[in-house]
């Protein structure tokens, strides 16, 4: 999460420019960044807090303490952001294709690299993947064309759907606002193992990708042959 910072226009400046910078903000597992009255009491677990022009504080909890936060100069900014990849939701059909055939990573790994696709999460890599009918087992550089060009549409059209809900509320996750994300009521395939496939009713399963979890329907998304032989042990 990028928060920008503004200033008032500084006179040493030319034409007033703005002189913030920003905070960039990973909220973890557990992060939470939400406005409060100034005279509300800390929540347990406030780790920071920020005065915000109308007398409320801006103030991060995070239970966990898997989050961090670090405050850019607008000279650095530019730089930090280039050690993260390309923002899903306006990469070009062309672009994604190229990234997936310049990565011989299985294609879930290569969706959670922040260095290749940036803000994809657990849960967004197996929707779009089982959207697209694509196993997260498969080798990126080997999709064709067509499941490309599937899997970039399912992909935005998931995240997109999931801002639009504020998110998905697995066990406390809340919006700025305090209120829970409701896009979980319209998983297709994470967290879903032992139920049934919307599309084929053959049950969910689960196996390990990268390190984590990923849920995947057995028969719309086919497994590559180097799967198959290690799908008794769970995890690649």
């Amino acid at each position: 999460m990028l928060v920008r910072l503004s200033s008032e226009a500084s006179a040493h400046e030319p034409n007033g420019a703005m002189s913030g910078g920003s905070l960039l903000v990973h909220l973890g597992m557990t992060g939470h960044l939400s406005p409060h009255p100034a005279a509300e009491p800390f929540a347990k677990h406030t780790h920071a807090r920020f005065l915000l022009d109308d007398g409320r504080e801006l103030r991060y909890t995070d239970a966990r303490r898997f989050g961090r936060m670090a405050y850019l100069a607008a000279e650095h900014l530019l730089a930090e952001l280039g050690r993260f990849g390309a923002d899903p939701l306006e990469i070009t059909e062309q672009q994604f294709a190229a990234l997936l055939k310049s990565h011989k990573a299985r294609i879930k790994a290569l969706l959670l690299d922040q260095s290749a696709l940036r803000g994809v999460g657990n849960i967004y890599a197996d929707e779009s993947l089982w959207r697209a009918r694509i196993h997260p087992m498969r080798i990126a550089s080997k999709l064709s064309p067509v499941e490309a060009r599937k899997l970039r549409k399912a992909l935005q059209g998931v995240l997109h759907e999931a801002i639009t809900l504020r998110g998905s509320s697995i066990s406390d996750f809340l919006d700025a606002e305090g209120r829970p994300g409701e896009y979980q009521r319209r998983h297709r395939a994470y967290g879903r193992e032992g139920k049934s496939c919307y599309r084929c009713k053959t049950p969910i399963r689960r196996t390990i990708v990268a390190g984590r979890s990923s849920y995947f329907c057995p028969k719309c998304q086919t497994a590559p042959k180097a799967a198959r032989r290690v799908a008794k042990h769970g995890s690649v």
